[in-house]
């Protein structure tokens, strides 16, 4: 089915994205405004350590059965949430799902931001949530100029976990030794602030990366990363982008994934080594940090990698970094590598041609998933396919999904524009060919 350019949650973006057979990566846009803190029956904790092929039975029976899955999301969103001052408004308490889809509207973010400010402010998440709201996850979304803030329950990492389980699994079905090397993987966090009431506002990545589930998770093969957790959490951001590349290239030789979230970000880094390779050279033959990398943290965290200098790697490097051209950098560094992962669709997809120039064409660029601060959506289960032809298979288990017919093609739902319910088609009944924004009724209040 093709859908378009945006997706919709609470929220009105302008934000464009490719067109594409499932799912385009973009950030929702507006969603019936509804929380939920229950947890669906097959999202079950002991589930997010499968591996392998009972990852891959689950998510095949899941999809197969996506009509009872939403239906039964649906139907605890409204058990756990009919009491709220928000739903109560359009329900009178009923948890009737028919009565859902004709009384509550589609909205806007802006409709809903007074709920959370309120929430932001030291009001009960009860107006807005059937459980504890306990953080705000900051979008890359604006709302008159502020930030958009989404409400997050501590389920809600369950569900980030358990998609972030498939990526492997799926990706070892293509390309197989993955669990035989590392993953340079260029991960950061953002600066976080409180809200009067003390709720964290950070980042949905800051949030996941300083959460349990990322840094209690178990150590298999597949989540064996060159950059320590500590330097990953460190806040000053090219701090902790100098040491991430300099544990990948002391550990080049067994580099065979490499990535970051997002194509900008990926680039970034490999601008940043650009300018600053003769340095990072520099310690690795003298076995030394650079004193201009002044977080304790982060020096701590090196000292393994630098025990002894080594000379010899580094003339190695230094004789690849200091060709007149870096087209194919990334195969010369790291030539075991067999794909390059991040966002490369939506905005990110202009960053193509220079990921093709550093790669020379020869390695595989993998886009996995699709995710947002408002909710994660689904997977990519072709990942080998060109960045053109990206789809996402949504999961009926992450929220409940509506979509609005996009009768002239391409054309978007105005800010202003009244969505009338009986247009809304349900996951199952989209059609292939037809033109689509997604509504998005989330979990935690974020869609």
């Amino acid at each position: 089915m093709c859908l378009s350019d945006h997706a919709l949650s609470h929220y009105k973006r302008g934000a464009q994205a490719p067109e594409i057979v499932t799912l385009s990566h973009c950030l929702p846009l507006q969603s019936r405004s509804i929380f939920i803190s229950s947890f669906a029956s097959n999202m079950d904790e002991h589930k997010l350590g499968y591996k392998g092929n009972d990852v891959l039975q689950d998510l095949e029976i899941l999809t197969m059965n996506a009509k009872a899955a939403q239906e039964l999301i649906l139907r605890k969103i409204l058990e756990k949430n009919h009491g709220t001052e928000y739903l109560n408004k359009f329900m009178n308490g009923s948890t009737d799902i028919s009565a859902f889809k004709s009384q509550v509207p589609v909205v806007t973010y802006d409709v809903v931001q007074p709920y959370i400010a309120r929430i932001a402010a030291g009001e009960p998440s009860s107006i807005l949530c059937g459980e504890q709201i306990v953080e705000l996850l900051r979008s890359s979304g604006t709302s008159r100029g502020e930030p958009r803030l989404m409400p997050s329950i501590s389920e809600d990492l369950y569900r980030r976990t358990y998609l972030y389980s498939l990526i492997m699994p799926i990706m070892n079905k293509y390309i197989r030794g993955l669990g035989e090397g590392k993953a340079m993987y260029l991960l950061f966090v953002k600066a976080e602030t409180l809200t009067n009431a003390g709720i964290p506002v950070r980042s949905v990545l800051t949030s996941y990366y300083k959460s349990p589930h990322f840094l209690h998770r178990k150590h298999d093969l597949y989540n064996k990363y060159t950059g320590p957790d500590e330097v990953i959490l460190c806040p000053e951001s090219e701090q902790s982008m100098y040491c991430q590349l300099l544990c990948g290239l002391v550990e080049r030789q067994h580099v065979l994934r490499l990535g970051a979230v997002f194509a900008s970000a990926f680039l970034r880094s490999i601008s940043f080594l650009e300018q600053h390779w003769c340095d990072l050279v520099s310690d690795i033959r003298i076995g030394q940090l650079s004193s201009n990398i002044t977080n304790s943290t982060c020096r701590l965290a090196i000292q393994s990698f630098l025990a002894l200098p080594n000379p010899e790697l580094a003339d190695e490097i230094e004789a690849i970094c200091s060709s007149e051209s870096w087209k194919g950098i990334l195969g010369k560094l790291w030539p075991n590598v067999k794909y390059i992962e991040a966002v490369l669709t939506g905005t990110m997809a202009q960053y193509i041609p220079m990921l093709e120039f550093y790669s020379d064409g020869k390695i595989p660029l993998v886009c996995t998933m699709y995710a947002s601060s408002e909710s994660y959506f689904g997977v990519n289960l072709r990942p080998l396919c060109s960045p053109k032809d990206v789809s996402y298979t949504i999961l009926p288990n992450m929220a409940y999904f509506e979509f609005i017919p996009l009768e002239d093609g391409r054309k978007l739902i105005e800010d202003d524009e009244v969505v009338e319910n009986d247009t809304l088609v349900s996951l199952v009944d989209v059609k292939v060919g037809c033109y689509y924004e997604l509504v998005v009724t989330t979990f935690s209040g974020t869609g």
